[in-house]
């Protein structure tokens, strides 16, 4: 039986589903067999990075099995005014040898090259990109070859999206043979995913599933406008007052000032909320031009003015970084990770969600007693039934929020009466005896003996703080390969 190559070509075309696997070096052979002569088998050959792959392509669903060898091939009805040329028929192992050509040109993906970072190349290839996501990597690391096949499998599926090249950029920087520019954006761990939008790095790093789907959602994620357009002022009433609300009111989209805008709104809009009207809309708020507003959390809080030139980047970023990034940051599983990465102890307020006058008395007392202290610890605040865990470590429960510790990485230290913050200096004297190792001191050994009363008989009283609670939210060593350990308090 000997099959047309008009018939192969119409089965493949109508019948052979769309076939990619995880990685990128597509489908290097597909053969054809006769088993038994009942029905064709076609079987795909595909090399991978980590093995070689041999497996029975099947059918898309819906499809018919390939014509039947020991049936004749049914020919279609003569088309009017057409004229067929004569078929061309191939014997079974012709057959075989054109199945091969034409379905390794249907499967094949596009395949896109990584592109490799060094010290000649990284700032001109990050500059002009609008945004690049570089893996950091070490080829003896294991998480790292796995990475490999779904980061170049994630860039194929982009680029299909974003063809222009400085639309986005897949990079990838080897910190063996770079361990300069792996010095330089403080990789301590592999692989690590940074995103760099125009040059300049995202405070936060790819921290999601290591999923071809997951990698390629979170760029489309970052393609997406930042900044939600009103339409009415009106608008304005509905807005989440929950989260920090930047405002920006300009006569034109077209001008230097909006596009400023929007740059910051690419790097910060994980931390604000960003909002724009022009023309007519905006006109009632632009009484002395275009201008910037920033709505704090909450109904009470009155609205701030950008007074610097809008078309000052560093000037504008600064003031809407300031008031996106508060200097007390909640604490959630989700920037858990992001947060002891950073290797700064954590000050923390522990209260109940609903209880915002604790809160209140915190962040005044942290601004009033520690601004100095901004670089040296974390302020922070945790809700107290998210975190009934770290609570119980230092024998409390959410009853007895609001709560103030401090979480060294090595032991939890708790703080007096929380009223007791009130008292000027007192919790500015917490963070000193912990920086001083008069906490971690006296928690094993008893008070030191400065702080006992003339006469009183000094004791070693031993005790065992709390293991820190917070250093389970730090990078795992099953998904990372860690360069360092920290010394801790």
């Amino acid at each position: 039986m000997t099959y047309s190559v008009r018939v192969v070509q119409n089965y493949i075309s109508q019948y052979a589903p769309r076939w990619a696997g995880p990685g990128s070096e597509g489908v290097r052979g597909l053969s054809g067999s006769c088993p038994g002569c009942s029905l064709l088998e076609l079987r795909v050959q595909r090399t991978r990075s980590c093995c070689r792959e041999d497996r029975p392509l099947l059918p898309a669903p819906g499809a018919q099995p390939f014509p039947n060898p020991t049936q004749p091939c049914p020919v279609p009805a003569a088309i009017p005014g057409v004229t067929m040329n004569p078929a061309v028929f191939l014997s079974l192992p012709d057959l075989r040898c054109s199945l091969l050509l034409l379905v390794t040109w249907v499967f094949t993906p596009v395949t896109t090259e990584i592109t490799s970072l060094d010290t000649e190349n990284i700032d001109d290839i990050l500059n002009n990109a609008d945004v690049a996501l570089v893996n950091f990597y070490a080829d003896w690391c294991r998480f790292s070859q796995m990475l490999h096949p779904i980061f170049e499998e994630a860039s194929n599926v982009i680029k299909e999206e974003y063809p222009n090249e400085n639309q986005v950029v897949f990079a990838r920087v080897d910190c063996d043979q770079h361990s300069d520019i792996a010095q330089r954006y403080r990789i301590s761990k592999y692989p690590t995913l940074k995103l760099f939008r125009n040059g300049m790095m995202m405070k936060r790093e790819y921290r999601g599933q290591r999923s071809v789907k997951a990698l390629a959602d979170y760029i489309r994620q970052q393609k997406s406008d930042p900044v939600q357009e009103l339409h009415d002022l009106a608008e304005i009433t509905t807005l989440d007052r929950s989260k920090r609300n930047i405002i920006g009111y300009f006569e034109q989209k077209d001008s230097e000032n909006y596009r400023v805008f929007e740059r910051v709104a690419n790097i910060l809009h994980d931390d604000c909320a960003f909002l724009s009207a022009f023309g007519a809309v905006s006109k009632p708020e632009r009484y002395s031009g275009d201008n910037i507003i920033y709505k704090p959390p909450g109904h009470s809080a009155p609205d701030m003015v950008y007074l610097g030139s809008m078309t000052n980047f560093d000037g504008t970023y600064n003031w809407i970084q300031d008031k996106c990034v508060p200097l007390v940051r909640e604490i959630t599983f989700e920037n858990g990770e992001e947060l002891t990465e950073e290797g700064l102890p954590f000050l923390i307020l522990f209260h109940m969600k609903e209880d915002t006058e604790s809160l209140e008395i915190f962040q005044n007392e942290v601004a009033r007693q520690l601004i100095s202290e901004k670089g040296t610890i974390n302020f922070l605040h945790a809700d107290c039934d998210k975190f009934r865990h770290p609570l119980l470590h230092i024998q409390k429960t959410p009853a007895d929020c609001p709560v103030i510790a401090i979480d060294s990485f090595r032991h939890m230290y708790v703080f007096g009466d929380f009223r007791d913050v009130l008292i000027p200096g007192k919790l500015k004297q917490f963070v000193f005896d912990l920086h001083s190792g008069k906490l971690h001191r006296e928690f094993h050994h008893g008070p030191d003996p400065t702080d006992v009363a003339p006469g009183q008989q000094v004791q070693d009283v031993a005790s065992s703080p709390p293991e820190s609670s917070f250093q389970k939210l730090a990078p795992s060593e099953y998904r990372y390969t860690l360069l360092r350990d920290r010394d801790e308090l």
